[in-house]
């Protein structure tokens, strides 16, 4: 760990919603009720020949857009967008300053969640990179100032393949306006424990076949039907009614 960084020395900047930026703030001091309607602190631009893929996520969580700055990045929201513990999504929610034996750091965290934990502060960086010294060096003195100020703090690295596919795919269902209600009402009360997913959609014939498949969709990712995501979605052997 960095030596030298305390709570009382770590301060957080952020830009209002009007776009003014609110300086040098103690962040022992800052709730998250403050920081709930932060917006991005940095902003960023498409060009030809960029070596990252950024990009704005719609969130179901949020109700509207999350902006990324890499496709790891992306894969991140997803996960956080389809965990239901999550409330609350903010893309680079603030600049934070410490003095870090004796010299001045700064660092802005990619993402800032609020949980059923309490507040998580979430740093994405490729596997390859956390062998880099000066890397481990950002993070470590960012994960103790974030630990003191009493707040979880997580570097994210690559997703499981099979994970992030099946909620990629998912996300395709993240939308309610789109799903009657009564349709799903319908496969909610046919889904027992130990189906599949086809048997799902097969439990309830008087639906089209289309209505009923986008409603086991749309309940797995809301998080009242369960799947394994670490097998391939199709052929999940398990479908859980969630209690």
């Amino acid at each position: 760990m960095a030596e030298g960084v305390f709570p009382q020395s770590a301060t957080v900047s952020f830009r209002r919603p009007d776009g003014e930026v609110q300086e040098g703030l103690a962040f022992s001091r800052v709730t998250m009720d403050r920081l709930r309607t932060v917006m991005p602190w940095r902003t960023f631009r498409w060009h030809a020949g960029q070596t990252h893929y950024s990009g704005i996520y719609w969130s179901s969580t949020m109700r509207d857009h999350v902006i990324y700055e890499s496709r790891l990045e992306l894969s991140r929201l997803l996960l956080a967008d389809f965990d239901p513990a999550v409330s609350f999504i903010a893309a680079q929610p603030f600049l934070l300053s410490a003095q870090v034996a004796g010299v001045a750091r700064k660092h802005v965290p990619d993402f800032l969640l609020e949980t059923d934990r309490g507040p998580v502060v979430v740093d994405v960086k490729p596997e390859r990179k956390l062998a880099d010294a000066a890397v481990r060096g950002a993070l470590d003195w960012a994960r103790q100032a974030v630990e003191q100020r009493g707040w979880q703090y997580e570097v994210a690295s690559e997703v499981p393949t099979v994970r992030l596919e099946n909620i990629r795919f998912l996300a395709g269902y993240r939308r309610p306006w789109l799903f009657d209600p009564g349709a799903l009402a319908v496969v909610s009360g046919r889904v027992v424990d130990g189906m599949t997913v086809c048997e799902a959609v097969a439990a309830a014939p008087e639906l089209p076949a289309y209505t009923a498949r986008a409603a086991v969709l749309h309940l797995l990712w809301l998080g009242r039907l369960h799947a394994d995501l670490d097998e391939p979605l199709g052929s999940s052997p398990v479908m859980v009614a969630a209690q």
